[in-house]
């Protein structure tokens, strides 16, 4: 539970961090609508967890894609499993480490339309101290005032040390971490 904890964390913190890059342009997150979730397998079983704390600045016009830019910050300590008992080990140094990194953070280094209301938002990911290149697809879809962006990306747990020592191992822990975003904003102009 404590790997898979993590390895949800990890997940939901990029999810997040993308999710919100492409959708939000001057725009502003509703959280009561919004969600991200991670999905990992420990020992063969899928563990879904979430975040339960997120923000995000964006500038997004999607007339005007190479100014657009989105930063997102997950706070790490929000990480949930819904187990008190897990929940209690994804803080620890072992998973997220919150106490020297409490956040994760995701900034946007370009955002390409592909077509029918999709999208590509490459950028870097910052978990536990470590970064990398990651690209999300992101779907947006307009109802009235609000925007919605959805999608789904995977992760590699190890690659940002969450479950390290014991928990490194891939037979209890999977390395990749599916994470999942519906992220509801206001104040996208028309797509």
């Amino acid at each position: 539970m404590k790997y898979s904890m993590t390895l949800a964390g990890l997940a939901l913190a990029s999810t997040t961090l993308m999710a919100a890059a492409p959708a939000l342009a001057q725009q502003k997150l509703v959280p009561e609508q919004s969600e991200i979730t991670f999905v990992s397998k420990q020992m063969g079983v899928p563990v879904e967890g979430k975040f339960k704390k997120f923000d995000a600045q964006v500038a997004f016009d999607p007339a005007k894609l190479a100014t657009s830019k989105i930063a997102f910050t997950v706070d790490t300590g929000s990480a949930t499993l819904g187990v008190k008992e897990s929940d209690a080990e994804l803080p620890k140094a072992t998973w997220f480490n919150v106490p020297k990194f409490p956040q994760a953070t995701f900034q946007s280094t370009a955002i390409k339309a592909v077509g029918a209301g999709k999208y590509e938002v490459a950028g870097k990911l910052s978990i536990k101290g470590a970064t990398q290149d990651v690209t999300v697809p992101v779907t947006l879809a307009q109802s009235g005032a609000t925007t919605t962006a959805t999608g789904a990306f995977a992760i590699k747990r190890l690659a940002f040390k969450i479950g390290e020592n014991e928990w490194a191992d891939t037979s209890m822990v999977a390395d990749d971490v599916q994470v999942k975003f519906k992220l509801a904003l206001t104040g996208v102009g028309k797509l």
